[in-house]
């Protein structure tokens, strides 16, 4: 490596840690700030991926633990909506994951213009790896749910790159699981519905949108199995393992919410509850 390619690996090791410890402030302060895509920052998808194990480890700093993974921009139907085409991936940490049964209702202070995704989660017993078709897929599920994603963006007006979506650990805020079903020895049926139910969410009683499986490319083992592949080719960051957490990515539109609304998700053609979360 010569002197000059040094210094580039150097500063481009440098940014990327300032971006890291920018995107850390801003979501763990409900803050905003103008999208690294926005700067001269140069920031790629490639880039993005490894400011995330930096990301890690400031929330592992902190007191966190990483406890599974969320995937976003899986549903299709909003891609042009974000300007978003292709899914991301970011940690999910115990602090920020919660049990919806013992949830009253939910502070929004902590987050910046937070909107709501009703997504399945999955509870891995064994870790997938991308050349599993989905009967494969299935044997590593130890349970599955239906839940929420709370999403936000510390970029003001949602106004960002893939990269940037990302940089911010996927947009992510919490995730609140409802009630845990075995996968085992249900997962003929569970891989049958998963690709064909439908969802209404609802606020206050009126529909907000309704949802298909089939949004979540194509389904949320698709979306399990597409997860496996990108992180099969990621070199600084970690596959999946036994034991972590995956959201799945928002059956529904992505729909803002407010103190003092409370939302109902409804699904059909498939066994799961119906869940509901209030705000405050």
């Amino acid at each position: 490596m010569t002197d000059g390619s040094k210094r580039l690996h150097r500063d481009n090791a440098q940014t990327l840690k300032t971006i890291a410890a920018e995107a850390f402030a801003a979501l763990g302060g409900a803050g905003q700030i103008p999208p690294f895509s926005a700067r001269r920052l140069g920031l790629s998808v490639d880039d993005a991926y490894r400011a995330t194990p930096l990301l890690r480890q400031m929330y592992e700093a902190s007191g966190a633990k990483a406890v599974g993974r969320k995937i976003g921009f899986t549903n299709r139907t909003i891609w042009a909506q974000y300007g978003v085409y292709a899914p991301i991936w970011g940690h999910v940490f115990d602090r920020s994951v919660h049990d919806l049964a013992t949830v009253g209702n939910l502070p929004l202070a902590p987050f910046s213009e937070p909107r709501i995704e009703p997504e399945i989660m999955f509870g891995l017993a064994a870790a997938p790896s991308a050349d599993m078709d989905e009967a494969a897929l299935s044997s590593c599920i130890a349970w599955i749910a239906l839940g929420y994603e709370i999403v936000q963006s510390i970029f003001p007006g949602w106004q960002f790159a893939a990269s940037d979506t990302i940089a911010a650990n996927g947009l992510h805020g919490a995730l609140l699981i409802g009630p845990r079903h075995p996968y085992p020895p249900r997962a003929a049926e569970w891989q049958r519905t998963l690709s064909t139910f439908e969802i209404d969410l609802s606020c206050d009683g009126r529909l907000g949108d309704r949802g298909h499986a089939a949004n979540v490319l194509d389904g949320p083992l698709s979306a399990l199995r597409h997860l496996a592949g990108l992180l099969a080719a990621d070199p600084v960051n970690p596959p999946l393992a036994a034991g972590e957490i995956v959201s799945t990515g928002t059956l529904t539109k992505a729909m803002p919410v407010v103190p003092g609304e409370t939302w109902t998700a409804t699904p059909k053609g498939i066994a799961l509850d119906a869940i509901r979360l209030g705000f405050t």
